[in-house]
């Protein structure tokens, strides 16, 4: 496939030569060179990838290692034409499996995908509310896995401490894709978030039992698998999670090395090592440096020698890195040579560990399909809104009262993160009318217990009264559960209280978008939530939302941005 386009060749051949070219995926990197394998030494969780880097030689133009050369004479327009018209037909050999070479190199990418269930949580998740035109957001959780239970990834991840270890889920971002495909908001959440973890009930049937201590979110991977995580997730955001996608150390090299280099950069020389050998090797000139392969790896697991050594730094260079690769993706240049394009599929075939609805080539496809109809400028990547814990948990974080629920409901209400005005609908009220108020019953529950302050005294019983007032005489108090809810909802077992349910929302100003049809109440069931801990009227935003400052936004245009470098890691 990679030889001369007028040489004849059967399918046979042809398939043949791209697994050949496949399998010399990341054969040509240098040898490893710098330390040993270290741990970062921070607790659980706290692995750091192992091994130093080399410092990057620079080409012609200044730029180091990795940084491809391009003629300065552009080809004709025809010449182009020909050659996405080229890459068009591989691609649609390897995605739709097009002919009987095609159909078995189709079959044995599905084959190389590893996958897992959805959700592992007893808790069914809400469904999407559609916009105007009747569509729907996409979420999809990236999971990073550090795992030491193959050869090549104990060998990327050091730790030898650690090896035969259940993994932990070190990164763990959302992607949002808006109903309208306009914009795509990213959240990371910090490995070193506590919270409490839901039950979750592994494939072979091992129960983990919710925890009754905050624990550290990375650890939900080895509460049965990816599926733990998304249940985590939803417990905590009560966004809807689509899919998932994991992917382990490994499987970041080779991608890293399909891709062909991305740029990321520095404001200082940077050495990811200190005295007692933790870091991740990272070691960097100032300025710009394509990276790729197992230097990939290293910045995308450096905490010590960015900004205050610690996971928000991390973070930040993780997104850093993605816009720069959707930016480098979108150039084309990665996807005009063939033997490249089966150089990625194999690669991401084989790293990905998926969800059973993106079990196929063709449904991941699909799923990047979506994501390309995104500009770049309107990605947005963010960190959920934190603050540090005190005594035996100093140095992990919370999310941040306020501000990481703002977070959370702008996702969940599928409000763009870049400020922009989206061309979503508003819900609107069921065409069924509701009872007359004074037959409509409604148990109100205290909900507004957080993981750091216990229930806002009365509030069950005040909201109640302001429900009389409005006429609502059968309104009564639930004692009996006063489990935290993050915001105030209003749900409903069936679709003929659907009304009834938002008659009492409108009574309080509650959004409708609040209201929610749940197999969990068997009447309507109004919890007050920690938004809403104070007298009064409900605490509605007025005008468009804004990202919180503390989410540190960075848009997936903005090529200008560098990682602060930690004045002790620098050389």
């Amino acid at each position: 496939m990679g030889g001369p386009v007028g040489r004849s060749s059967t399918p046979g051949e042809r398939t043949r030569s791209r697994v050949r070219g496949a399998d010399r995926l990341g054969r040509d990197e240098s040898p490893h060179e710098g330390g040993g394998p270290g741990d970062d030494g921070d607790g659980p969780g706290g692995r750091e990838a192992s091994g130093g880097g080399r410092r990057a030689a620079k080409d012609g133009r200044g730029h180091k290692a990795g940084a491809r050369g391009r003629s300065s004479r552009r080809a004709p327009k025809s010449a182009k034409r020909r050659v996405l018209r080229w890459s068009a037909s591989v691609l649609a050999v390897l995605i739709l499996g097009t002919g009987g070479a095609g159909y078995l190199y189709y079959e044995h990418l599905n084959g190389n995908i590893k996958k897992e269930d959805l959700t592992l949580g007893d808790q069914q998740m809400a469904d999407h509310k559609a916009n105007a035109a009747g569509q729907t957001p996409l979420n999809i959780l990236l999971i990073g896995s550090d795992a030491r239970d193959s050869k090549a990834n104990q060998k990327l991840g050091g730790a030898k401490e650690t090896f035969g270890a259940p993994p932990l889920a070190d990164v763990q971002m959302l992607l949002h894709i808006s109903a309208d495909r306009s914009n795509l908001s990213v959240i990371s959440m910090p490995r070193d978030t506590m919270l409490k973890m839901p039950k979750c009930t592994a494939p072979d049937g091992e129960v983990f039992p919710a925890s009754t201590v905050d624990v550290q979110t990375n650890q939900s991977l080895g509460r049965g698998g990816p599926g733990c995580t998304v249940a985590t997730w939803y417990e905590l955001t009560g966004i809807r999670i689509d899919h998932f996608m994991m992917i382990d150390f490994a499987g970041v090299v080779s991608m890293a090395d399909a891709i062909g280099g991305v740029p990321v950069c520095v404001d200082a020389n940077i050495r990811s090592r200190n005295a007692d050998g933790k870091g991740s090797g990272l070691e960097l000139e100032k300025g710009t440096t394509y990276i790729q392969g197992e230097q990939a790896l290293q910045w995308l697991r450096t905490r010590y020698g960015f900004e205050d050594n610690t996971d928000l730094g991390r973070a930040k260079a993780q997104h850093m890195y993605m816009n720069s690769m959707v930016r480098q993706l979108r150039k084309g240049t990665k996807l005009s040579d063939p033997a490249k394009l089966m150089n990625l599929a194999e690669a991401a075939t084989e790293a990905l560990t998926v969800d059973k609805g993106l079990d196929t080539v063709k449904k991941l496809y699909d799923l990047a399909e979506e994501f390309k109809k995104v500009p770049t400028k309107r990605i947005t990547m963010s960190t959920m809104p934190n603050v540090y814990g005190t005594g035996t948990n100093n140095g992990r974080v919370y999310p941040k009262a306020g501000d990481a629920e703002q977070l959370f409901r702008m996702v969940r209400d599928d409000v763009p993160l870049d400020g922009k005005a989206s061309k979503r609908k508003k819900p609107e009220a069921t065409k069924d009318p509701s009872a007359p108020v004074g037959e409509i019953a409604v148990a109100v529950r205290n909900g507004t217990a957080t993981d750091g302050l216990g229930p806002a005294s009365g509030r069950a019983g005040d909201v109640m009264e302001q429900l009389k007032d409005a006429g609502f005489a059968k309104t009564t108090v639930d004692p009996g559960n006063v489990a935290g809810a993050a915001r105030t909802a209003v749900l409903y077992p069936s679709a003929d209280l659907e009304g009834d349910a938002q008659a009492a929302a409108k009574a309080l100003g509650v959004p409708l978008s609040q209201v929610k049809k749940s197999t969990d109440v068997s009447g309507i069931s109004l919890a007050v939530g920690a938004d809403w801990r104070e007298d009064g009227a409900y605490p509605v935003s007025k005008g468009k939302e804004k990202t919180p400052d503390s989410a540190g936004a960075l848009n997936g245009e903005d090529d200008k941005a560098c990682m602060k470098v930690n004045p002790n890691y620098t050389w």
